[in-house]
């Protein structure tokens, strides 16, 4: 698992541009299609402002459910941390997701590494996730919009779920669920392309890519945007939220949960390019991944968030930081960190066995591979280890994984979307990183 500590009044522009820099913006906008993030394209042709994307790298991988840690909702999340993994120093909020296993011919299984996403430099990050902050569009209704509050929750997703047979496409109400977690299989460079509610496209698909995707596969994961007002959290994490009918963008709430939250959108890119070669796939036609849960589906994808921004800097953020191009230093009411110090930020793993870094012989836990398509079960008498232990955080250089496009860019010449490599100085070090070639072949198991 990854575990990553990483407003009242919207301001939504005009659909239409008013001005003719505007429209030299939004045609070099549609130019970058395939070279930038599709849902950021969205947006931004859509409407020009309520947008924050940033990286944030990895804070510890252990099998532990967030909720049941030290995270109480009286618990005051940015006066209790020392430190963040993400872009922008103010975010100290929990954002974990279950993590992706490669299945080897001979049974045991390997943790697939993560690698940054495109443009989320300056610098490479240690694994983690690219966060998307998005206000709603163009108000449809009368909806209060707010931020999240402090020991606000949710999840998204369901772990036992083994198929979409359970959701119906062709069904308004279930269209989001349905479109909540899915998976983008990489061509190369290329970062594909979404739909206009959805954000679904092409190279995108509900279950594990059943292909070798030559730059990696990455998750999408929507979490609710609709809040019933009331509840900070719910009894399953879920209740107290719900996905607009239809899509994520430019849908309306339901009247069961009449309050806006910003749209939290997060991206995970799986480095899966080691395990491309075909001897390492099963004879059997099927695809050799699963999750930490035991889904060799991937409908079973799920994540938490934990809300732990400082004080009022989110509202303040979505309140005047209304350029709109993804870029953290476009945002000057929040303030930007060295990758070096994202990575730097670490902690020890609180359950002592191995998850990591090697072969092993079973997915960590009571987590036995249950395919369905019936929804999988929770196994009785669970007796793996249950306790945990003081441990330090580590202190070693991060090994980064380096990806086959750029993370930032390294001209003179302003691209959408694209920070400049000098645009955030260094003003830490955590040493030489130990790199890892890309891709790194593994052909055999321990």
């Amino acid at each position: 698992m990854i575990n990553d500590y990483s407003s009242q009044n919207s301001h939504p522009s005009d659909i239409l541009p008013n001005t003719f820099q505007t429209l030299l913006r939004l045609l070099e906008m549609l130019k970058l299609l395939h070279s930038l993030s599709a849902l950021v394209l969205f947006s931004i042709a859509l409407r020009v402002d309520g947008l924050l994307r940033f990286p944030c790298s990895q804070l510890v991988t252990e099998r532990f459910d967030p909720f049941n840690l030290t995270m109480h909702p009286d618990n005051d999340l940015p006066g209790l941390s020392t430190c963040t993994t993400c872009r922008f120093v103010e975010d100290k909020s929990n954002y974990w997701t279950a993590v992706m296993y490669f299945k080897h011919p001979n049974g045991s299984f390997l943790r697939v590494p993560q690698m940054p996403n495109h443009n989320s430099g300056p610098g490479y990050q240690d694994g983690g996730m690219t966060v998307y902050y998005f206000q709603p569009s163009v108000p449809l209704d009368n909806l209060k919009f707010v931020p999240f509050e402090k020991g606000f929750r949710m999840r998204v997703g369901s772990p036992m779920r083994r198929t979409k047979d359970d959701l119906d496409p062709e069904d308004p109400e279930d269209i989001s669920t349905l479109h909540a977690a899915t998976l983008r299989c990489f061509n190369g460079t290329d970062a594909g392309s979404g739909g206009a509610t959805t954000g679904f496209g092409p190279e995108d698909s509900f279950e594990f890519p059943n292909r070798t995707c030559s730059g990696g596969i990455r998750s999408n994961i929507y979490f609710p945007q609709c809040w019933d007002g009331v509840n900070l959290d719910s009894p399953d994490h879920e209740s107290h939220v719900a996905h607009p009918a239809g899509g994520f963008f430019r849908t309306n709430c339901p009247e069961t949960h009449p309050v806006r939250l910003p749209l939290i959108f997060i991206e995970i890119v799986w480095d899966t390019r080691p395990f491309n070669d075909p001897a390492l796939w099963p004879t059997d036609g099927s695809q050799p991944f699963v999750l930490s849960n035991g889904d060799p589906t991937g409908y079973g994808q799920h994540a938490d968030y934990v809300f732990g921004w400082e004080g009022d800097s989110l509202k303040r953020a979505m309140d005047v930081c209304t350029v709109g191009d993804g870029v953290p230093t476009s945002c000057p009411a929040l303030t930007v960190q060295d990758t070096d110090a994202m990575n730097s930020c670490k902690k020890g793993a609180e359950v002592p066995e191995v998850v990591e870094s090697q072969y092993i012989e079973k997915l960590p836990g009571c987590n036995p591979l249950q395919g369905g398509p019936e929804p999988a079960t929770v196994v009785p008498n669970c007796n793996v280890v249950s306790t945990t232990i003081e441990a330090p955080a580590p202190t070693a250089p991060p090994t980064i994984i380096y990806p086959p496009w750029e993370v930032c860019n390294n001209s003179t010449v302003s691209t959408f979307a694209a920070p400049f490599c000098n645009s955030i100085p260094k003003t830490t070090t955590i040493g030489n990183p130990q790199s890892t070639p890309a891709p790194a072949v593994i052909t055999s198991a321990a």
